[in-house]
């Protein structure tokens, strides 16, 4: 079964997942993030995959994309290096990234490497609903891949239910409309509002919150409202200033633990 699919069976609420991109800050760096997120609890990972014109993310996953680029990051060292971690490593896996090359490496071809390194699920923030359903839906589940949508504060109620009938994971809400890595406390109440009117939607899957988690407060916000939380910019500050994935994590979750 596929590892997600899992983890949400028997997990629902509290869930923490870390976003890093693939190849930074080293070219091999990606087995040892990987392997200490699995030692330090993390329920499930985003692996980002580096684009030149990233648009939703903010100066820190922009430049982590450049840096890793610019270190020889492919598309296939990636699915390489995830396939050298099958059996030792049990977190499920997300790959995110960006439809153009996706579609330059070829849509199944990318389904079908991302199955057999054991990934669980595609974020492609790029790809239109009507698109993904109308063409590539029937692909990503033959290949036992979730496909994850985003949903942000001015996705209308009619949508939201429409992504809801699709998602067969959990929906990743964008907890504002800013790109990733904005920390605007003055706009908590906003972001409170937004997570509340959610949770009295009822909907059928897991909303798990992204975008400005960064500290014991904002994480404690989306699990009060929601099932999990996502974690990108935050981690990656903390690894550009160590390089050491251990040291990184560890100071991440003493951030984020402290009351």
């Amino acid at each position: 079964m596929n590892e997600l699919t899992k983890l949400l069976d028997k997990k629902s609420d509290n869930l923490l997942s870390i976003f890093f991109t693939a190849g930074f800050p080293t070219l091999d760096s990606t087995t040892g993030v990987l392997l200490s997120f699995q030692d330090a609890g993390v329920d499930f990972v985003e692996v980002g995959i580096p684009y030149s014109d990233p648009l939703a993310d903010g100066p820190v996953i922009q430049q982590t994309s450049t840096v890793a680029i610019r270190n020889g990051m492919t598309m296939d060292l990636l699915f390489t290096q995830l396939e050298r971690l099958k059996g030792k490593l049990r977190t499920p896996l997300i790959l995110m990234g960006y439809l153009n090359p996706v579609l330059q490496y070829g849509v199944e071809d990318f389904c079908k490497k991302a199955r057999d390194a054991g990934v669980s699920g595609v974020i492609l923030p790029d790809l239109p609903m009507h698109e993904y359903t109308s063409q590539y839906k029937k692909l990503f589940r033959d290949y036992g891949l979730h496909f994850v949508f985003l949903i942000t504060p001015s996705t209308k109620e009619d949508r939201i239910r429409e992504i809801d009938r699709e998602s067969t994971a959990f929906i990743y809400a964008v907890s504002t409309a800013s790109t990733t890595g904005s920390a605007n406390d003055n706009a908590r109440e906003q972001k409170l509002a937004y997570l509340k009117r959610l949770k009295e939607m009822r909907l059928s899957h897991p909303v798990v919150v992204g975008f400005g988690i960064h500290d014991r407060v904002t994480l404690q916000d989306a699990w009060d409202h929601a099932s999990g939380a996502i974690i990108g910019t935050a981690y990656l500050q903390l690894l550009a200033k160590t390089s050491d994935e251990q040291k990184a994590i560890h100071e991440l979750i003493n951030s984020i633990s402290k009351q």
